[in-house]
């Protein structure tokens, strides 16, 4: 969260002429639904329900970006299909930067309580060793997006000999 998905997959997708597919964004198209309501009436485990059904659906398309939220890798199963036909990126910045990154948003769901940077560095150590799984890891603290999307492109383009799927 806070670290650029959003417009590091646009314009990863404009580039790469692939569809832009947000996992959050299906999710509340599905259910009508915001995230943070979602959270609020369902709980967690409910929507990490959703998101594991949504990364599923996804598993058999060709030529898109998958954007995730930051808790849908810590499930071994959506990871394993992650990994079964996409490369994965982790976006990657620190609990300060996402804090001063998010602090205007109030629909994060995981960031409502007395205290977000607590919050944020324990999810960052909780997810760490599933971050560190991805095949590209992209640190977006001193890049803009379209320098941290450039960076991906060359590392995409390294790993499917420039074409891919």
């Amino acid at each position: 969260m806070g670290c650029g998905k959003s417009s590091v997959g646009r314009l990863l997708s404009q580039r790469l002429q692939f569809e832009l597919a947000d996992t959050d964004q299906l999710i509340e198209q599905r259910t009508g639904k915001a995230i943070s309501q979602l959270f609020d009436e369902l709980g967690e485990p409910a929507f990490r329900k959703l998101e594991s059904e949504v990364v599923a659906e996804l598993a058999s398309r060709s030529r898109i970006i998958i954007s995730t939220g930051g808790g849908l890798v810590t499930n071994p199963d959506n990871f394993a299909s992650l990994q079964s036909h996409s490369l994965i990126v982790c976006l990657w910045a620190t609990a300060e930067t996402i804090l001063e990154r998010t602090s205007h948003n109030s629909k994060r769901p995981l960031l409502r309580g007395p205290d977000p940077l607590g919050t944020i560095k324990r999810l960052l150590t909780e997810r760490e060793p599933h971050y560190k799984r991805a095949d590209i890891i992209a640190n977006t603290e001193q890049r803009t997006m379209k320098e941290v999307a450039q960076y991906i492109y060359h590392q995409f383009v390294q790993y499917t000999g420039g074409g891919g799927n």
